[in-house]
């Protein structure tokens, strides 16, 4: 899967702050682009795990996997 991220300079603490469009509330932080990066990747499987969890827990809803 491949996601889009936003990585910007964080002039006011230093470091880099990055999100995911894609997935909202979804941010991290790091002090390189390549720490920030790494963050990112983490906090984007947190939120895909909290996601589908949520989805489980619905009597309604179903979980499937796609690939795009």
């Amino acid at each position: 899967m491949n996601l889009k991220v936003v990585i910007e300079e964080d002039t006011e603490d230093g470091g880099f702050i990055v999100s995911c469009p894609a997935l909202p509330g979804c941010h991290s932080e790091g002090e390189t682009v390549e720490e920030a990066l790494v963050n990112i990747k983490d906090a984007i499987q947190g939120c895909l795990a909290v996601l589908n969890e949520r989805a489980q827990q619905s009597q309604s809803a179903r979980v499937m996997e796609i690939t795009i």
